[in-house]
């Protein structure tokens, strides 16, 4: 008896010393940031100053051809936290707005990565912005959501959200929805307060430093998913930065949001858990031009936030999906290492599940790949030999190491020429880069090439037939999923 006692003991001891060592997980999504608006990033064209996301890069590894999954936000949010394109989802083009918000996007059944670390004993939290999908109701049951026209009003302090972060992995929450409805706080799953939006980010910055102090001394490891609402419209720097940068509001507002990146990053310095703690830094899209007057940014002040890249948040091009990507892990990445590898956000599940030894069943992250061996070792290969792109438009992309082919005509996007535009001026349909010497999109050369055109074509019909980009039982998409979108673009299947 006083043997089992003693190993049990020990068995319990190695348990708890085996999840301390577990790392702490960090992820930190900006809104709208674009790749040009870090200045480590965009050395020449960059003029907004980003020191603290800049000592990040020389402490951890920057990925500089990283990519989220969608050139818009509900999208790419829905990726990260599942492993799986958004496509496949109901959501096929845009955002979630409207009564469409009310239902969650992630469904009850899909293991998210929160859900999948509380199985390996971790902690879980999301704090900020979560723009995938949540019913508000009253003491009854009944909604408690009020529209008026487009805009949304209320809802009122104690009312309940149901089916929230909480109903999809994560222990606890405070932030809010999306910018429309950024007054209202939600802690866990009630309305608490109503908020003006310049207070919002330095709020979540509270909320993130105080979660960081009172779980390092835990025996658990945590996951923080911490989702800045800034500098997403409305621009609204606090008054300490206001006039900060000489370059107006939405420069002020990125100098604002590197300070708060820099406050959750002392925080985990000054409880003494920054060795244990992987830190990723990126964005959910590329920069919004009408939001930062991008073109007065660029004009007058040289300031150029999608750096060399083509486009702008919406688009199918470069500017709308290729991001800002920093990865931390004190003792395992190496310090100041640059990775030009191709990658995609969808990384984070089979990431984290590899980190913590957790097996992925057939429908867990789809389209998702770790990238830990890249973090160990700058040289090590990515699995992600294609990545799909999806512009808000819900026009499709396909690029592996050298090509992007873009089955569309135009933008995809905001950025023109429009689709509508590209059409009536007799564009081609289709259009195809090659990302090793014409970065920048400037030579179509589809027409050269349509070998290549097919080929990916084709890899991009199976990755969407399939229901999965890795390997593994052919999975179902939600819905049907119209790739070539009402026939603007069948011209390149016939290559």
């Amino acid at each position: 008896m006083k043997l089992n006692k003693i190993l049990f003991v020990a068995l319990f001891i190695s348990s708890l010393v085996s999840a301390q060592q577990k790392p702490n997980i960090v992820y930190i999504i900006c809104d709208d940031l674009g790749y040009g608006d870090i200045q480590a990033l965009n050395p020449e064209k960059g003029k907004i100053l980003t020191p603290e996301v800049d000592a990040l890069a020389k402490e951890g590894m920057t990925f500089t051809d990283a990519h989220s999954a969608s050139a818009v936000c509900t999208p790419s949010r829905y990726a990260v936290l599942t492993g799986r394109y958004s496509w496949r989802s109901r959501l096929q083009k845009g955002v979630l707005s409207g009564g469409d918000e009310l239902d969650p996007l992630i469904a009850d059944d899909i293991t998210t990565v929160p859900k999948m670390l509380k199985t390996a004993g971790y902690k879980t939290t999301a704090i900020g912005k979560w723009h995938l999908g949540f019913k508000f109701v009253d003491d009854e049951g009944n909604p408690a959501e009020v529209y008026d026209g487009k805009k949304v009003i209320g809802p009122a302090i104690g009312s309940t959200v149901p089916n929230g972060p909480l109903s999809r992995g994560f222990d606890s929450y405070i932030g809010f929805h999306h910018s429309r409805v950024m007054k209202t706080v939600i802690k866990d799953d009630k309305v608490i307060d109503k908020m003006e939006p310049i207070k919002m980010l330095q709020f979540l910055g509270d909320h993130a430093t105080e979660y960081i102090a009172k779980e390092a001394d835990g025996d658990e490891p945590f996951f923080m998913y911490l989702a800045l609402n800034s500098p997403h419209s409305p621009v609204v720097p606090s008054e300490d930065w206001q006039g900060k940068s000489g370059m107006g509001a939405y420069a002020d507002f990125v100098m604002e949001t590197d300070f708060v990146v820099g406050r959750v990053l002392d925080a985990l310095k000054e409880n003494g858990i920054e060795d244990n703690t992987l830190v990723f830094f990126t964005s959910d899209n590329g920069c919004s031009a009408p939001v930062s007057k991008a073109g007065k940014l660029e004009k007058e002040f040289g300031h150029y936030p999608s750096a060399n890249f083509r486009g702008y948040k919406s688009d199918i091009w470069e500017g709308g999906h290729r991001i800002p990507f920093i990865v931390k892990w004190p003792g395992v990445i190496e310090a100041g290492s640059e990775n030009d590898k191709l990658i995609c956000q969808t990384s984070l599940m089979a990431t984290c599940a590899e980190i913590v030894g957790a097996d992925l069943n057939e429908t867990t992250g789809v389209d998702s790949y770790s990238i830990l061996p890249m973090l160990k070792n700058k040289k090590a290969k990515t699995d992600y030999n294609l990545v799909v792109h999806h512009s808000i438009n819900g026009k499709f992309s396909i690029r592996n190491k050298k090509w992007k082919l873009e089955l569309t005509p135009g933008s995809g996007g905001w950025s023109g020429p429009t689709d509508n535009k590209a059409i009536k001026e007799n564009y081609p349909d289709i259009q195809l880069y090659n990302m090793k010497k014409d970065v920048e999109e400037t030579t179509n050369v589809y027409d050269k090439y349509p070998k290549v055109v097919k080929k990916l074509t084709s890899q991009l019909v199976e990755i969407v037939e399939n229901g999965r980009t890795t390997s593994g039982e052919i999975q179902k998409n939600d819905v049907e999923v119209d790739i070539f979108k009402s026939g603007l673009t069948k011209k390149a299947s016939a290559h």
